[in-house]
């Protein structure tokens, strides 16, 4: 996804930097662009970088493990902060990541989000597909969207599946791969008497999300994952939910039989 993201920003005649955290970046793919290598708790080496490449808007991208606070090398830009970086971690992911933000955006920098400087990585409203949900699919996606509503306060997981009206699994720590995972665990186990070919996962962003972090994020392996679970497709909204590799994921889902729909934010 962050390289998708470059390529675009290439395309369109803007020079990207990478500052690529070790341990969760693919080095091969980020020596294609100018980058710098930084741990995680290294604030102040990534600011001064950051002022050195004349970097003022910043976009966070991908996602990160959440590291005990053990783990994390501090610098003494980090140690400046530290207080406000602790009170960032007591809540989920989104807290996480918009409290980081808002450290940086303090120092001057600008957070941008991938709606902003990428637009056409992201999934379009409408059915992309040549399958389409069928009235059952339809009912489900309503049920997923109001489930997801309602755990939106909690920031747990931007995902669920939803089977003929059940919700039989929710996004948690082990992301959209590990939820398809269960699901189809699930099946095998003889816990889920559907026959393959219903149900859809759903995968919106929290309300009140700062859209500028952590968009949800569907590709070919996601697709994957939803026909190995015996799924009737995925619905997604759009304009708020990164597509990586399309074109790809398109194929995938079209030889699999899946559907794929983009729904009105």
């Amino acid at each position: 996804m962050p390289f998708a993201v470059a390529d675009s920003l290439q395309a369109r005649g803007i020079a990207p930097v990478l500052f690529a955290l070790r341990g969760a970046c693919d080095p091969v793919r980020v020596e294609r662009f100018r980058h710098h290598w930084i741990s995680v708790g290294q604030l102040g080496r990534a600011t001064k970088l950051f002022r050195s490449e004349g970097c003022r808007d910043l976009i966070f991208i991908g996602t990160l493990m959440r590291p005990a606070l053990s783990e994390i090398r501090l610098d003494w830009g980090t140690v400046r902060v530290i207080g406000r970086i602790l009170a960032s971690f007591r809540g989920g992911d989104d807290h996480l990541l918009s409290g980081i933000g808002r450290i940086l955006e303090q120092d001057g920098f600008r957070m941008v989000g991938i709606r902003d400087v990428a637009p056409d990585v992201l999934m379009p409203e409408g059915g992309i597909t040549r399958a389409t949900p069928d009235p059952a699919a339809t009912s489900d996606i309503e049920k997923g969207r109001e489930v997801l509503r309602a755990l939106s306060p909690f920031d747990i997981g931007q995902a669920v599946v939803v089977i003929d009206g059940h919700v039989v699994a929710v996004e948690d720590i082990e992301g959209t791969d590990g939820l398809l995972a269960r699901v189809a665990r699930l099946r095998g186990e003889g816990r889920l008497r559907t026959r393959a070919g219903r149900g859809v996962l759903v995968k919106a962003p929290k309300s009140g999300q700062d859209l500028r972090f952590d968009l949800p994020t569907v590709g070919s392996r996601t697709i994957e994952g939803a026909a190995k679970a015996g799924l009737a497709g995925i619905a997604i909204i759009a304009g708020h939910t990164i597509a990586a590799d399309s074109q790809s994921m398109i194929e995938t889902a079209d030889k699999a039989g899946l559907f794929i729909v983009g729904l009105p934010a």
